[in-house]
């Protein structure tokens, strides 16, 4: 088991992979490794990498998610940091976010990007947006405080990375990863990092509208999966309003006439306010079943923790 494994994915980084493998190499501990996880690069990444000193991997399938998934079944170590290949974010923030792994038994220690220089560097305005309304969403729905949701800039401890099920195929995965944490009540610091545009020659692979969108499908995924019942009763809720709504013209005109002139829309009103009581009880049921699950999580916790001893 390695001390501390540095996991980089990449997907033709050829531009900047050699600064960012000896850069890290530079401030790890003795028995630290850095591992280039190759996602199909077509420009020598692979290579590069493995002369600047690095332990070179392949994943075939295609997608960010797809690399972590690999990464995180295949490498055992006392403490994991993840970063890009992009050199956006400097290794020397790296000690401080291992050494909270390591020495204080954080889970997850998230680089935050947005609380220094990541609004002033970043040339792609929908991206900066994009990042606050996800950390809004998220901190909102699920009642955190991650300061950067986004970031690929993390560190993580054994148990976090071999009880984390990864579901996301792509950008989503570091989403997904917040919102694991925060559910299943592990430990996560924040540490302020520099971040810096991606040098000249070097092109982002994130699409802002289409990952975007999955980044918010994510969210609205992982809210039904980790907190049903509040889902469900929002969904009643609405469901209960739009009956309502239908309901009151055809009220008021029986109080005026003594008649009911819209059946249909009466027989569809109350279709409606069964489906928001099958809602409502659907999600104390999942409710239920989401406590047991946590439950269950815990006693995963405790086994890996054996195996760390």
């Amino acid at each position: 088991m390695d001390k501390v494994a540095v996991l980089i994915p990449c997907y033709n980084e050829a531009a900047t992979i050699k600064k960012v493998v000896e850069d890290f190499k530079r401030v790890l501990p003795e028995g630290g490794v850095v591992y280039v996880y190759d996602n199909n690069s077509k420009d020598g990444t692979a290579e590069i990498a493995r002369a600047a000193g690095a332990v070179v991997r392949h994943e075939y399938q295609q997608g960010k998610g797809n690399v972590i998934r690999r990464m995180f079944r295949e490498i055992d170590a006392e403490c994991y940091l993840m970063a890009d290949g992009d050199d956006t974010y400097p290794a020397e923030h790296a000690p401080e976010m291992i050494d909270l792994v390591l020495n204080r038994q954080v889970d997850m220690v998230v680089g935050d990007r947005l609380s220094s220089t990541y609004f002033e560097e970043n040339k792609r305005p929908f991206h900066n947006f994009g990042n606050w309304i996800v950390r809004f969403g998220i901190n909102t729905l699920f009642k955190s405080s991650i300061k950067d949701i986004m970031t690929g800039y993390r560190a993580f401890s054994y148990q976090f990375v071999k009880s984390f099920p990864v579901l996301s195929k792509g950008f989503e995965i570091e989403t997904e990863m917040s919102i694991h944490a925060v559910d299943k009540n592990m430990s996560v610091e924040n540490v302020i990092i520099d971040y810096r545009d991606r040098p000249e020659g070097s092109e982002s692979k994130l699409n802002t509208v289409s990952d975007g969108f999955k980044v918010i499908k994510t969210i609205i995924r992982l809210f039904r999966t980790y907190k049903p019942f509040a889902f469900f009763s929002l969904l009643a809720l609405v469901l209960v309003i739009l009956a309502a709504l239908f309901f009151v013209p055809i009220l008021v005109d029986y109080f005026r006439t003594g008649l009911v002139e819209r059946f249909p829309t009466l027989i569809v009103c109350g279709f409606v306010v069964i489906a928001a009581v099958q809602s409502f009880f659907a999600g104390m049921i999942l409710e239920n079943i989401q406590q047991k699950n946590r439950q269950d999580f815990e006693m995963t916790l405790i086994r890996l923790s054996e195996n760390l001893k």
